[in-house]
């Protein structure tokens, strides 16, 4: 492999946590157990690398865009595959709306290059530190604030109590300002 290949390697890899929020919030949890999100990730990765090898390094915005839809083609043919003929079509959400609720989750737009990719720097640490949560606790706060449920429809979806879930976002939005406010712990 060169080191040009390398580098993008490098730079896809960066964005493995991300992708995966982005597929979490988009894909009905309903289908969890029927589609594998760790696979339509690595398809997007590996369809980027492939379609970005001949062509120049695009900009973070150009890469972060280019992904995001490669991973909405290739979760809307998951789906397909697994709920082709059952989709609920009230709870499915675009792609670009998961996308912009989360950066909606971390400030507002913002116009200069450089503070783009501030926040593009800031959405890939965001996703890193989702992911280091334990599933319940990220599950309960994706849905609560990425996917605006209510505490009971989360607490009847967990099959817990509206106890337990405020629990579970009061612990998990502790840990997630910890794990956002030390960047030594995201690089580990």
């Amino acid at each position: 492999m060169s080191g040009e290949t390398e580098a993008l390697a490098r730079r896809l890899e960066g964005f493995r946590a991300y992708l995966h929020l982005l597929a979490r919030l988009q894909l009905d949890p309903r289908l969890k157990g029927k589609v594998d999100l760790s696979g339509v990730v690595q398809q997007t990765l590996w369809e980027g690398h492939r379609v970005l090898v001949p062509a120049p390094s695009p900009g973070d915005a150009q890469l972060t865009a280019l992904l995001r839809g490669l991973l909405a083609n290739n979760l809307a043919d998951e789906v397909r595959k697994s709920y082709a003929d059952k989709r609920d079509v009230d709870r499915e959400r675009s792609l670009e709306a998961s996308s912009a609720q989360l950066e909606a989750f971390l400030a507002a737009a913002q116009s200069s290059p450089e503070q783009r990719a501030e926040r593009n720097e800031e959405l890939l640490r965001l996703a890193e530190a989702l992911e280091q949560l334990p599933e319940a606790q990220r599950h309960a706060l994706e849905l609560h604030y990425l996917r605006g449920w209510r505490l009971e429809e989360i607490a009847h979806h967990l099959g817990r109590g509206k106890s337990a879930v405020a629990g579970l976002l009061h612990r998990g939005l502790d840990k997630l300002r910890e794990f956002l406010q030390s960047p030594e712990r995201n690089e580990s």
